[in-house]
């Protein structure tokens, strides 16, 4: 009888594995060869520059001092590291063979040429809602690139779930090959900039937390979410930022990175900035749009208290002199960062963002502003023209600790952050080289 139960399951199981690898398949699309440059309108080429700058294509097909979009990026997940592609015009490295109809495919549906599925780390998931037009101007504009032949470093995403069919199943229970559809009852700005959000930048994907099979949460759409071990904050009515944005702050921040009442950006979002939304391919209007959907996103701007009067108080606490009680977080505070930081007069300035104003101090656990002090902010990692050095180094995990302490205190009337020390210690393990 045991025999038998055995036989019989195996037996089913072997034939739902062959069902379902039958329902996963995809077949091979032929591949083509390079379309000449001339075949491509000058228009749709610099449409499509516009969208690879928008859905910051660059900033995950390229490895740091690489050839523009050659590839050898690693993408961080919870399952391993997966290295974005090479989607220049090579055609042995690159997609210099694929057809519009295997690009195509691979935005909407996450299928590439040779019929395997894509992680979701690339992000069809969003894709999928792009228009045929923007599809075709992004084929259009890759395309039309300097091919460069470039080999990519193996994703680590472990066995079995780097066996590429049982994509198939996540897609079953997480993805919806749909298109944007507009919502009538709002403006032709916030459309677009909902396009734009949804379909192409794929906001959601850093803003949305994440189940445990790495699947937004639609239902938590915009709630926040942690990214590269940076807190990405919530865009709806409980975003942490002192003072509520406008639809001109929100524009300035997205085009330079820095704003006088918002501090300066930092992590995975500088990469959405620069060499992205700041191009000069990118129209205001775009920006401007995506802009206008998330402010009607965010309604925290009418029950907010007087933003004016809330950056008078930041303003008289940038004065270490104001509530400093001379203790050992205060000195630190004095010699390192009151220089980079303090503002005086009536409104504070992008180039010495304000401390009082960063959703850093406001949020509600102290992971971005561990992250700043400890690693700092380079070159390329931040707002144009604005760095900061690196204290891990310089101060141990007490001190970070305790300026974390005193700042929240002193520049904030929220409840004081826990565990500060422990969090320090966790987040230098993390930033240590090899892990």
């Amino acid at each position: 009888m045991f025999r038998r139960i055995a036989i019989t399951f195996a037996t089913v199981a072997i034939l739902g594995l062959l069902i379902f690898l039958a329902l996963a398949w995809r077949s091979s699309i032929a591949p083509i060869k390079r379309p000449a440059l001339e075949s491509f309108s000058a228009d749709s080429v610099v449409r499509g520059e516009s969208i690879a700058a928008i859905g910051h294509c660059a900033s995950c097909h390229t490895s740091p001092g690489g050839t523009p979009f050659a590839g050898g990026y690693g993408v961080n997940t919870p399952f391993g590291i997966i290295y974005g592609t090479n989607i220049t015009p090579d055609p042995d490295s690159g997609i210099g063979s694929w057809s519009l109809a295997a690009f195509n495919r691979a935005l909407r549906d996450g299928v590439s040429r040779n019929g395997s599925h894509l992680f979701p780390a690339f992000p069809y998931t969003a894709y999928t809602k792009m228009s045929d037009d923007d599809i075709a101007s992004l084929y259009a504009f890759l395309m039309t690139r300097p091919a460069a032949r470039a080999a990519q470093p193996g994703n680590t995403v472990p066995f079995p779930l780097n066996i590429r069919a049982f994509q198939a199943g996540w897609k079953f229970l997480f993805f919806k090959s749909e298109r944007f559809q507009t919502n009538p009852a709002k403006s032709a700005d916030w459309n677009r900039g909902a396009y734009l959000a949804e379909a192409l930048a794929d906001c959601t994907g850093c803003h949305t937390p994440r189940n445990l099979l790495g699947a937004t949460q639609q239902t938590h759409a915009y709630a926040g979410a942690v990214i590269d071990g940076w807190v990405a904050p919530s865009l709806n009515d409980d975003n942490p930022s002192p003072v509520p944005w406008t639809q001109d702050e929100l524009f300035t921040f997205l085009r330079k990175g820095a704003t006088p009442l918002h501090g300066a950006t930092g992590s995975t979002m500088t990469q959405v900035i620069r060499n992205a939304l700041d191009l000069p391919a990118v129209p205001d209007s775009d920006v401007q749009a995506i802009a206008v959907y998330f402010i009607d996103r965010n309604q925290s701007r009418r029950t907010h208290s007087d933003p004016a009067q809330v950056v008078q108080t930041a303003i008289s606490a940038s004065d270490t002199s104001v509530g400093d009680d001379g203790n050992a977080s205060a000195n630190i505070y004095a010699a390192a960062c009151v220089s980079c930081h303090y503002n005086s007069g009536s409104a504070p300035l992008s180039s010495r963002p304000e401390l009082a104003l960063s959703s850093s101090l406001a949020l509600s656990e102290p992971t971005n502003f561990i992250q700043f002090v400890l690693n700092g902010v380079g070159s390329k990692d931040g707002a144009p023209g604005l760095v900061m050095p690196a204290y891990g180094m310089s101060l141990n995990d007490a001190d970070i600790a305790g300026l974390a302490i005193y700042l929240r205190r002193s520049r904030t009337r929220l409840p004081p952050w826990t565990d500060i020390e422990k969090k320090v210690a966790d987040i230098r393990k993390q930033s240590s080289p090899g892990n």
